[in-house]
């Protein structure tokens, strides 16, 4: 099927695919390098990180439809194609992103490097004393860890690790038959630097590792005709779905362990080669693999293979103050005092409640309750969901000082972490091993809700410190991603979520919720009721409008009530950072609906629901996205913000993003997204703005007239 005919039936369906959503997505954080406005490193940051981004989207999404290709599986996108079609188009929208990649690195900012007192070399730029040194820490360091494997009649095809920069060698002895060939592959280890380095005056050269490998290969192949060197690296199939059974606890860890080593071997989804490579290798590597050149992603010579090498020269020592810095916290409106080393945040909790928004509010709220927690000899009890954590966790030192206190800690830790499994097992352990109640996920679902609970006695009762929130227990992604969290002692929420964990950690099936709405049980059901009720407002001619701050929508039987409410005269407006299948301004289907995105210095992670309620608005916050994931195969969770202040700053949150022209992107009817135009008026930047709110700014938010 040709591409444009594939092209205008993607266009005529109703629904968005996922995976070309998600391309979009990466071409706006790829806008980012482009800005000239931003300096060399940092615009150099955001091309590392959409490498990064695509490594893992062949890795899962490109690798999920090889799962269905290869074990023949019906599958139809969102765009009605079927797999082979639909992997057509995907496969070459991802060569086209690559070109675009390649491009700007070329023509905008390789031209910049010199006048920044840096340059990405070849060795052909050293002085002779220069190569002397280079060749040496070749000799000296790399030599010893390079190992030749070579496939031949005697030799099994070697396992290519994901990637990795590998060199193909075809080599043939002296005086041997033309067709007596043999290939061999050596790989480069990940603990070797990706660029030798070299200073200069005030330059630093970064010399490629691959260059300083294959000027000295023949040292690896001695005596013999070396015919081709072909630099290129895999990326494999890194999704896997467990085969699960109710009875987890006794093999589950050995059953993730064995999942994980998949990934060392799965299928071949991607391989970006030297475009000169050597024909008679390629095949025998397409044959392997059962890939065509539609996976072939070529590069020519002097180009950097793999953008995330650039975090070496990002992060070099000599250009450490080069990346902008971000303003410190400022404390929560709700708690201005926090600073304070005489705070006790216990009392200040049965006082009120607070509402943090990070990065602009400091985690340090949280992390310091659970640790005055972890020493207090009034707390009985702590329970904790754990989906990602910090390197070094205070999180995790707290939970093991408070279990040698004797305190009773649960922690529900979710070990199916995307990328963090081997760490999560690894501080799982760790706690059980100091005695914590530790629970490896639940069944067949993901534990992504967050939630905190305190158990402390004190003299007139046993009261519950809580926190639920939309962002991971985590104080290094605390400072770089927008969420929100909600701090309370309110005996509502309390019970809520101890019936909650009691289902978590138990057999447990409460009738419902107070203020929680809970994945898998009812949050689809719930939300598609609240969407209802705006429509049902509308029709009946009452005020109405849905405001949603998400990561992504792609749920279709939300989008259908959203699409049904917009045909009502809702109107909708839509903030999604990332994946969108929902078409908006479509005639007769979304007229009513707007979608934008937000894409800056900070990547934007809460989730926010505002339904208008006829003027007495229902406003939540929490973990889950509009995804059948979220709905369906996680245990999620979000909290009804009843407070009236923290409902205004929540709304806030909403308007802010709806005025922002600085960071905003809006998606047309062809799912296209344009840099908003500010059409003359002042900039207006959230990630600048939100250090400054006031509770006075926050007096009078109206997200609808």
């Amino acid at each position: 099927m040709a591409i444009d005919r594939i092209t205008s039936l993607i266009n005529k369906s109703n629904l968005v695919s996922r995976d070309l959503s998600w391309l979009q997505f990466n071409y706006r954080v790829l806008d980012l390098a482009r800005k000239p406005d931003r300096n060399i490193f940092d615009r150099l940051k955001f091309l590392a990180i959409t490498a990064s981004n695509l490594d893992e989207f062949f890795m899962i999404r490109v690798g999920s439809l090889y799962n269905y290709i290869d074990y023949g599986r019906e599958r139809i996108d969102y765009s009605g194609l079927r797999e082979l079609p639909f992997r057509k188009k995907l496969l070459t929208e991802c060569q086209n992103f690559v070109k675009s990649q390649n491009k700007l690195f070329e023509e905008e900012l390789e031209p910049i490097f010199e006048e920044n007192n840096f340059k990405i070399a070849e060795l052909s730029d050293l002085t002779p004393a220069e190569l002397k040194k280079a060749n040496s820490f070749f000799d000296k360091i790399i030599f010893p860890m390079l190992t030749p494997m070579v496939y031949d009649n005697y030799h099994t095809f070697p396992i290519l690790m994901n990637k990795l920069l590998i060199f193909s060698v075809v080599t043939r002895s002296f005086g041997e038959k033309k067709d007596n060939k043999k290939l061999s592959f050596i790989q480069i280890p990940q603990n070797i630097q990706r660029f030798y380095e070299v200073e200069r005056d005030d330059k630093i050269f970064f010399i490629p590792i691959e260059e300083l490998v294959k000027a000295n290969i023949d040292k690896l192949f001695r005596n013999i005709e070396i015919l081709s060197v072909n630099l290129f690296r895999i990326t494999r199939n890194g999704d896997f779905t467990l085969e699960e059974s109710d009875d987890i606890e006794a093999n589950f860890l050995e059953e993730m362990r064995k999942k994980l080593k998949t990934r060392k071997t799965g299928r071949v989804v991607r391989i970006e080669i030297d475009k000169d490579y050597d024909k008679w290798m390629m095949k025998i590597l397409c044959d392997r693999w059962e890939i065509d050149k539609d996976n072939i992603f070529k590069f020519k010579k002097g180009d950097l293979v793999d953008y995330s090498a650039l975090w070496q020269i990002i992060k070099h020592t000599e250009f450490k103050d080069k990346i902008p810095s971000t303003p410190d916290p400022v404390p929560p409106l709700a708690f201005p005092e926090h600073k304070s080393d005489s705070d006790n945040i216990f009392e200040i909790l049965k006082d009120r409640d607070i509402l943090l928004h990070h990065p602009y509010n400091n985690i340090e709220p949280v992390i310091d309750m659970l640790e005055r927690a972890a020493e207090d000899p009034k707390v009985l009890s702590i329970k904790l969901t754990i989906y990602r954590l910090a390197e070094d966790s205070r999180i995790t030192n707290a939970l093991l000082k408070a279990a040698e206190n004797g305190i009773h800690v649960s922690v529900l830790f979710e070990v199916k972490a995307r990328f963090d499994e081997e760490n999560n097992i690894r501080e799982a352990k760790r706690l059980q091993k100091a005695g914590c109640f530790v629970i490896y996920g639940i069944s067949r679902y993901k534990t992504h809700t967050k939630l905190l609970m305190i158990v402390r006695k004190e003299k007139e009762k046993v009261t519950r410190y809580l926190h639920m929130a939309s962002g991971n227990y985590n104080e290094e992604t605390a400072r770089l991603y927008t969420d929100i969290g909600l701090m309370t002692t309110d005996e509502v929420y309390a019970q809520d979520i101890s019936e909650f964990f009691n289902v978590i950690t138990g057999h447990s099936l409460p009738h419902e919720y107070e203020r929680l709405i809970t994945a898998p049980k009812d949050m689809r059901t719930r939300l598609i009721h609240l969407i209802q009720q705006e429509a049902e407002n509308a029709k009946a001619g009452l005020p109405s409008g849905i405001c949603i701050k998400i990561n992504s929508l792609e749920d279709k039987e939300t989008i259908e009530e959203l699409y049904a409410a917009s045909q009502a005269g809702v109107r909708i407006k839509l903030i999604v950072r990332g994946i969108c299948c929902l078409r908006p301004g479509r005639k007769g289907l979304s007229d009513n609906i707007t979608v934008r995105s937000i894409v800056g210095n900070y990547l934007e992670h809460s989730r926010i629901y505002y339904f208008h309620n006829n003027g007495e608005p229902k406003v939540y916050g929490g973990s889950a996205d509009m995804m059948v994931r979220s709905f369906e195969r996680r245990l999620e969770s979000l909290f009804l913000i009843v407070d009236e202040t923290l409902k205004r700053q929540v709304m806030n949150i909403l308007r802010y993003n709806l005025w922002d022209n600085v960071n905003s992107y809006e998606m047309n009817e062809e799912s296209f997204y344009k840099e908003l135009d500010r059409n003359g008026e002042p900039a207006f930047n959230i990630h600048e703005e939100f250090f400054k709110v006031t509770p006075e700014l926050i007096e009078d938010v109206k997200l609808f007239e």
